[in-house]
């Protein structure tokens, strides 16, 4: 493997995390936004974070077979730019089905970055090595989703539209990568190491997909979840996002450390962390500090699981099906990210009679329950 310099790579990295931290840079505005448009359903608001994950399906899966074609750094290029372009045209109109639509395109960088920041690691990283660019990596997406939330509540306290600006990032983003990200041309496929998947890569899609089920409700719902005094307050909500995406840079900053811990039981632990945080959300909700520690424990859920589960991966396929192993476990979250609102609504309103946010994090502490005692009975076996 040729050596490159590692502070640019770390650099990349981060750039390319940061794209897909704005992602959420909408969450602390979503309540602000419900009132400004009241005819719109809630379940269409909620799609303003997850309807990204809507093109970004299908732009993953195109990343996985484009590695043969273009290379790496040239698509995160156009990622970073379709970011930074799309974050600004709803300032064109004060139109929901314009911000939406901005958003569902926004899905095209957020394909690009979330399969390739997986590749790049795998390619310029080893063994230990790559375990500690994959928590730094986890590091950055957190600290991409901190600055974007915490920058998008601030904004937003002078009018929602201001939070736009933030998008900012993705042209930050595509000027760090043109400097730093090395060029190292396009993937070639050979008798041996052929783009295909295997049975351990589609059963931790599944997994992906229920993790990303129950753990988008922290951020689709947190706005309008709180209630009492900071009822509406989007500085409030914007600290808790910033809590949940800061909880990941401490954790990823620590992955190595879990890992030896936990050992083959890393990612079972993970689920279970957004369990006690769900559970402290349904518990405390017009109380701000408790509150934030259970997005504290949201957070180390998604910090832990996305680069452990990226490393298992990442190691069970050969090299150049890296990108299109990385392209399904994508789109299994985005599916999972998508189809959250809808499903958990609805199964709220079945069950609890009405369609609350208490009710939504009620199903998804349980469901996250149940799958983390099911990613434990699977990692055992994997030890035997």
């Amino acid at each position: 493997m040729q050596k490159h310099n590692p502070l640019k790579l770390y650099l990349s990295i981060v750039a390319i995390s940061f794209i897909q931290g704005l992602q959420y840079s909408v969450s602390p505005i979503l309540g602000d936004i419900q009132a400004h448009y009241p005819g719109v359903d809630i379940s269409l608001i909620q799609m303003l974070i997850t309807a990204p994950g809507l093109l970004s399906m299908a732009v993953s899966l195109a990343s996985g077979w484009l590695v043969l074609k273009i290379t790496k750094k040239q698509m995160l290029l156009f990622g970073a730019l379709v970011a930074g372009i799309t974050g600004f045209v709803p300032f064109l109109s004060d139109s929901f089905a314009l911000l939406l639509g901005a958003r569902i395109c926004y899905g095209v960088g957020l394909g690009i970055a979330t399969t390739m920041n997986v590749a790049v690691v795998a390619e310029f990283f080893e063994g230990n090595e790559r375990v500690k660019a994959m928590g730094v990596q986890a590091a950055s997406v957190g600290a991409g989703m901190v600055v974007a939330t915490t920058a998008a509540g601030m904004l937003g306290k002078g009018g929602f539209q201001r939070a736009y600006f933030v998008n900012v990032i993705g042209f930050i983003s595509l000027t760090v990568l043109l400097i730093c990200l090395p060029e190292t041309g396009i993937a070639k496929q050979n008798r041996t190491e052929k783009i295909k998947l295997n049975k351990k890569v589609l059963l931790m899609d599944l997994f992906g997909l229920t993790e990303f089920l129950f753990l988008i409700t922290f951020t689709t719902n947190i706005a309008m979840h709180l209630s009492g005094a900071i009822a509406g307050d989007s500085s409030v909500s914007g600290m808790l996002t910033g809590c949940f995406s800061a909880s990941q840079i401490v954790i990823g900053i620590l992955l190595g450390a879990v890992t030896k811990a936990a050992k083959n039981y890393t990612l079972s632990a993970a689920m279970l962390s957004f369990s006690i945080g769900a559970a402290m959300l349904i518990l405390f909700p017009g109380h701000g500090l408790l509150l934030a520690v259970g997005a504290v424990f949201c957070g180390f859920s998604q910090g832990i699981f996305i680069p452990t589960a990226s490393t298992y991966i990442s190691n069970a396929v050969p090299p150049v099906a890296t990108a299109f192993a990385a392209a399904t476990f994508t789109v299994a979250m985005n599916l999972g990210q998508l189809i959250s609102p809808t499903v958990l609504n609805g199964l709220s309103k079945a069950v609890f009679g009405e369609t609350t946010t208490t009710g939504v994090y009620v199903l998804s502490a349980a469901g996250m329950l149940i799958a983390a005692m099911a990613m434990a009975w699977w990692q055992r076996d994997q030890a035997e």
